[in-house]
C-alpha cells in the first residue's frame, strides 16, 4: 500500500519505519525541516534502539521518505495521524491543536476512498470532533488505531505487538472500509497471530489511557508500600516478589523505586482525570489524583533521604547523580524523575554532577545549573554521595571496587532498587534503597527475584 504518516516525532518515525519494513511505500510528513532532514538521511533525531537500522533500510529500498509538504501525501490509500497530543500549558487536559491543524492541512490531498486513521493518544470525543473537521469529505472514512509503544523497546513493540485495536465508525459501510484498510496494512502481523480487537471510537480512545492508568496504579501502589515498609521494618522487594507469585496479581510493575515519568504515563493519567471529571465520574478523578501524588512524592522522599545521608545538610555537598533520562534506553527527559531530584538537590545547595549514556545533551540544555560529565568515572570523582536514579545497564554493572576508588565517601542511594547491595557492601559501601531496610536488591526470595521486575514503562 501507499501510506502517509502525518507527524514524525517519536510515534510517527517509528510507525513509518515499521510500515516500510513490512513492504509498504511510506511518506512521513512533518512541519519541522530539521527533523525531516535528519530522518531523510536514515537516522533518528532521538535515541531509540534499532530505529536507525529500520530507517536506513527503508531509505535504501526506496520504500520510505520524509517531507515537509503535505502535497506529498496525495495518492496515499491510508493516512495515519501520529501528531503529538501533549498536556495543555493551561490545564491537565490534552492539547489537540496540533492534531486538528494536521487534519485540516491534509484535507486537500485526500483522494476519494482513502481512509484517515489516528494513532495518537486522545481523550474520549476526539474522533467525533475530527469527524466534524473532515465533514467536507464524507467519502473519506475515519478510524482510530491506538499505539502501545514503550520507549526503549518501540521497534520490537511495533514489529511484534501484543495486540492491534481498531476503532471504527458505527455506519456499516465505513466500518467495513476502515477494518479492511487496517487489515491490509497489518497483514503480516495478523498472519503471525497477533490478536485484533475491533471496537467503537470511545473504547479505542480510552484503551491507551486506561492501560497506562492501570500500570501507573501498580507502580504507585508498590511505592506506597515501600514507604510503609520503611516505617514498619519490612522489605518491599520481598513483599513485591511474594505478591507477584499470585497469578491474579503478577509481578510486573511491582518494583518499588523513584517512580515513573516521561511523556506518556504522567500526561495520560492527568488527561484521564480531566475526562472523568467532565463526565461526572469522581471516583476515577480521585483515584488518578492519588496515583499522581504518590508518584510525585517519591521524588521528595528521595531528596529527603539524600539529605539524611549527608548528615542533614545538602548545601555544599558533592553529589553524583547517575541517570538523567526518565528511563533507560532513551534520551527522553520529559518529566524525568532523575532530573527532578537532581534539580531539587541543586536548589538545596548541593554541588550536583550528573551523567547519562544518552541524555546528557538534552538534560544540559534544560538544566544549565547542573554539571554534566560524559563518563561515569569523571562523574564519580570525589563524590560524597552517589544516587542511582535511572537504571541503565552500565550503572547496574558498575564495579563497586572501581567506583569506590573514585569517590570521597562510599555512600550510595539506589533509588531504583536494582543493585546487589551485598556486593557493594563487601567493598565498604553503605547502600540504601527505598523500602529496603537500607539495602539494595540482595537476598530477594532466591529463585524468584526476576518475578518482581517492573517491566518496561511506556
Amino acid at each position: 500500500m501507499k501510506i502517509s504518516v502525518i507527524g514524525c516525532g517519536y510515534l510517527g518515525a517509528v510507525h513509518a519505519a515499521t510500515l516500510a519494513s513490512m513492504g509498504h511505500t511510506v511518506v512521513g510528513i512533518d512541519v519541522d525541516p530539521a527533523k525531516v532532514e535528519h530522518l531523510g538521511r536514515g537516522a533518528a533525531p532521538f535515541f531509540e534502539p534499532g530505529l536507525d537500522e529500520l530507517l536506513a533500510d527503508g531509505r535504501a529500498t526506496g520504500r520510505l521518505g520524509f517531507s515537509t509538504d503535505f502535497a506529498d501525501a496525495a495518492g496515499a490509500e491510508l493516512h495515519f495521524l501520529c501528531v503529538g497530543t501533549p498536556q495543555s500549558k493551561t490545564s491537565d487536559g490534552a492539547d489537540l491543536s496540533y492534531l486538528v491543524a494536521a487534519t485540516r492541512a491534509l484535507i486537500p490531498y485526500l483522494q476519494p476512498g482513502a481512509a484517515v486513521v489516528g494513532k495518537s493518544t486522545v481523550p474520549v470525543g476526539t474522533v467525533d470532533m475530527l469527524s466534524g473537521v473532515l465533514s467536507a469529505r464524507p467519502d473519506v472514512p475515519l478510524g482510530w488505531n491506538p499505539e502501545f509503544l514503550r520507549q526503549g523497546t518501540a521497534v520490537k513493540d511495533s514489529l511484534v505487538p501484543d495486540r492491534l485495536v481498531y476503532g471504527v465508525p458505527d455506519a456499516p459501510g465505513e466500518n467495513t472500509a476502515v477494518t479492511a484498510a487496517l487489515d491490509a496494512v497489518y497483514g503480516p502481523l495478523l498472519a503471525a497471530g497477533i490478536p485484533r480487537l475491533v471496537c467503537n471510537f470511545a473504547t479505542a480512545e480510552l484503551i491507551k489511557s486506561a492501560s497506562n492508568a492501570y500500570l501507573a496504579t501498580k507502580l504507585s501502589f508498590i511505592n506506597a508500600m515501600a514507604e510503609l515498609c520503611d516505617a514498619s521494618g519490612a522489605d518491599v522487594a520481598q513483599l513485591g516478589a511474594a505478591m507477584g507469585l499470585d497469578p491474579r496479581i503478577g509481578g510486573r510493575y511491582l518494583h518499588a523505586g523513584l517512580g515513573f515519568g516521561g511523556g506518556c504515563l504522567p500526561k495520560d493519567i492527568r488527561s484521564l482525570r480531566v475526562q472523568a471529571s467532565a463526565l461526572g465520574v469522581d471516583s476515577v478523578d480521585r483515584w488518578m489524583e492519588t496515583v499522581d501524588a504518590i508518584n510525585r512524592d517519591q521524588r521528595t522522599r528521595t531528596v529527603e533521604l539524600a539529605r539524611e545521608l549527608c548528615g542533614g545538610r545538602l548545601s555544599g555537598r558533592r553529589i553524583t547523580v547517575l541517570g538523567a533520562a526518565f528511563k533507560p534506553d532513551t534520551d527522553d527527559i520529559r518529566d524525568s524523575p532523575a532530573l527532578d531530584v537532581a534539580q531539587q538537590l541543586a536548589a538545596a545547595g548541593a554541588h550536583v554532577i550528573a551523567t547519562d549514556p544518552a541524555a546528557n545533551s538534552n538534560a544540559a540544555l534544560l538544566c544549565p545549573q547542573l554539571r554534566f560529565e560524559s563518563s561515569t568515572a569523571k562523574a564519580l570523582d570525589g563524590a560524597e554521595l552517589v544516587l542511582l536514579l535511572t537504571e541503565w545497564a552500565e550503572y547496574i554493572e558498575l564495579s563497586p571496587a572501581a567506583a569506590g576508588g573514585l569517590v570521597r565517601r562510599r555512600t550510595l542511594l539506589d533509588a531504583r532498587n536494582v543493585l546487589d547491595a551485598a556486593a557493594w557492601e563487601a567493598e565498604g559501601w553503605t547502600v540504601h534503597g527505598l523500602g529496603r531496610l537500607g539495602r539494595g536488591t540482595a537476598g530477594v526470595l532466591s529463585g524468584v527475584a526476576s518475578l518482581s521486575t517492573s517491566g518496561t514503562a511506556p
